[in-house]
């Protein structure tokens, strides 16, 4: 029996000329394609692209926690590929950059740090704890040179991450505040942008490499199966970050001191000391002895001699009741 069709059933197929129409759904959905753009890098590239940074931001979070004696956390966020003009329109005036170039090859990029990153940084690694604001964003000469420590080490990790495709050196140039300066591709070519995400505590900044890709043929060869089954470098193959940092803070030096007693004295009386005097401490000989790790009391102790070496038994440990 054939199936009967309702009149506004026959209406559509008279105003679509007598040939079915089908409704137009989710799976069938037109994806816009720009012929001017087209992809460089494939999709399995740019997850390869992603491990290998993953490991960067992994080693450099550990430099800087040594660094700057503070828990950072460094993550990627994207790995994409855009217009160099789209990149240009995102970068802040005046900006932190610094141009470099993979020797040997004619691959050239920008590392772009945030300019409260970069002042950040500058604070840090010069004492202080990193909550000093600025209201000029623009790097002098003296915070560049301060920054270049960071810098060296980004190449440096930049080229140990690497190696797992090829023994790339990354050369620093110049900094640049300015992106207007840069010029490191025509503003329609397509550049690879990789994001990090820092944090400091509960403040995050942003942080950003970004490659030219129309010399990146000669990499994308050398991305195959084999050489990238792992990616992690093999000092620290089957890790993981928290045995990594661990590992780090096991090998962290602390001062320790040990008070064998206290007094008070008035100031008529410091005054009058000379040498041979004796000061009288409030501790009995039998007490226990504070020994304080990093200006804070962790232990308890006997005082003694060990291999003709002075010397403190512990007696009471107090790290679960206090955080170092």
């Amino acid at each position: 029996m054939s199936e009967l069709l309702s009149q506004q059933e026959i209406d559509l197929l008279l105003k679509s000329g007598g040939e079915q129409t089908h409704p137009v759904t989710n799976d069938n959905e037109i994806m816009p394609y720009d012929f001017r753009l087209p992809n460089r890098i494939t999709k399995t590239q740019l997850r390869t692209i992603r491990n290998i940074h993953e490991n960067f931001a992994e080693s450099l979070s550990s430099f800087l926690v040594t660094k700057l004696q503070t828990i950072v956390n460094i993550n990627v966020t994207t790995v994409d590929q855009i217009y160099y003009s789209e990149y240009v329109l995102s970068v802040p005036n005046p900006g932190c950059m610094y141009t470099f170039q993979i020797k040997n090859t004619d691959i050239k990029g920008i590392l772009e740090l945030n300019s409260d990153l970069a002042l950040t940084l500058v604070d840090r690694l010069l004492g202080g704890n990193g909550s000093s604001t600025k209201q000029n964003k623009i790097i002098t000469l003296i915070e560049q040179k301060v920054l270049s420590v960071i810098v060296e080490k980004i190449m440096l990790d930049l080229k140990k991450t690497w190696h797992v495709i090829d023994n790339f050196e990354f050369i620093p140039e110049k900094f640049e505040s300015d992106i207007d300066f840069v010029q490191l591709t025509s503003p329609n070519e397509s550049v690879l942008l990789i994001s990090f995400e820092l944090s400091f505590g509960e403040t995050t900044y942003l942080m950003n490499l970004c490659f030219a890709t129309f010399a990146f043929d000669s990499i994308l060869a050398k991305m195959s199966t084999q050489k990238l089954a792992s990616i992690r470098p093999k000092n620290r193959e089957g890790l993981t970050a928290q045995e990594i940092i661990t590992h780090h803070l096991s090998e962290t030096l602390l001062p320790v001191t040990v008070e064998l007693g206290k007094t008070s004295i008035s100031f008529s009386e410091l005054a009058e000391l000379t040498v041979g005097d004796v000061i009288v401490l409030e501790n009995k000989v039998h007490d226990e002895h504070i020994v304080r790790v990093n200006d804070k009391v962790a232990f308890y102790g006997h005082p003694g001699v060990s291999n003709n070496h002075k010397a403190i038994k512990i007696t009471k440990s107090l790290l679960s009741n206090i955080s170092m």
